[in-house]
């Protein structure tokens, strides 16, 4: 069996779906999520993985989703692989703080985003129209300002190598339904706004982020990832400057690289320098150890309290 951070593969177990960054098998009841170092961009998968990458996307979703219990949900069942169907076990170095067992859900077709700050493509669209996504903005706003209130921006979800489009709320509506539509807007900001204010705590602005929501017995969960350098834009405070880009602990800087170089955003994507890589995977690191205390080590089981 070869098995690389880019490429898990576990022979024995079925895959279901190989996304952007993890691999998810059926276990009956339940699935399991399995997160590779593999990092998209402009919602196309780089060939180069960010070594330890994984690890970190599933140690900081398991500490926000905890975080979170109080205002939704979730789909989180264990991180711990002792806890593991048997047939899992045998995978337990492999597995070791990069998967999680999950309950398995109904996604909605919905990404639901929320802006406390415009940037990125909401920086794009205002400059066109003074809107982001249908919603009038006030006149004057500086690049990477703070919104009055935090913004709910949702996109459909879109198939691998295909780009998500950002969609009105009305939109969304008509794919998902009024009241549904309605109570995931109310959710996602409260998520965000619980969750800006734990990383303000730790000298980090909460740019932005992005939710996914399922169906779990006809209840709403949050599935997925949640407040990961990979969903989220995570700026360091002490350094936060309105009217220009931010430095970030997310992977905005690979974004920005990807840019300089005139890619087309269309596969294949172009090799990352190894210097590109080392930089990207000691901004997720910070952001790890910033937000949950922890680090990672990079040894066999890979994160440890610091």
């Amino acid at each position: 069996m070869k098995t690389t951070s880019y490429d898990i593969v576990l022979q024995d177990l079925k895959l279901v779906k190989q996304g952007k960054v993890r691999d998810i098998y059926d276990l009956g009841d339940n699935l399991l999520m399995v997160a590779s170092d593999r990092l998209s961009a402009f919602d196309v998968i780089l060939p180069d993985p960010i070594p330890g990458k994984g690890r970190i996307l599933t140690v900081m979703s398991e500490f926000w989703f905890r975080k979170m219990e109080e205002i939704v949900a979730n789909h989180l069942i264990t991180t711990d692989v002792e806890r593991f169907p048997e047939e899992c076990r045998v995978y337990a170095e492999i597995l070791e703080n990069r998967s999680m067992l999950v309950r398995k859900a109904e996604p909605l077709p919905l990404e639901c985003i929320v802006r406390g700050y415009i940037a990125g493509s909401g920086w794009e669209s205002y400059l066109e129209s003074q809107s982001i996504c249908g919603t009038k903005l006030p006149e004057g706003l500086l690049e990477s300002d703070r919104l009055p209130e935090p913004l709910f921006t949702p996109s459909t979800k879109e198939d691998v190598g295909r780009h998500d489009v950002n969609i009105s709320f009305s939109q969304a509506q008509e794919l998902v339904g009024d009241s549904l539509a309605t109570k995931l807007k109310e959710l996602s900001v409260s998520i965000y706004k619980s969750a800006a204010e734990i990383a303000e705590t730790c000298g980090i602005i909460l740019a932005d982020t992005k939710f996914e929501f399922g169906l779990i017995d006809g209840k709403l969960a949050l599935i997925d990832e949640i407040l990961t350098p990979d969903s989220s834009r995570f700026w360091p405070k002490a350094t936060y400057k309105p009217g220009k880009a931010q430095k970030s602990y997310d992977k905005q800087y690979v974004r920005d690289y990807l840019i300089s170089v005139n890619w087309d955003k269309k596969p294949p994507a172009p090799r990352l320098p190894a210097d590109v890589v080392e930089n990207t995977r000691r901004k997720y690191e910070e952001a790890l150890e910033r937000l949950t205390g922890k680090v990672d080590d990079k040894g066999a089981r890979g994160i440890s309290a610091k």
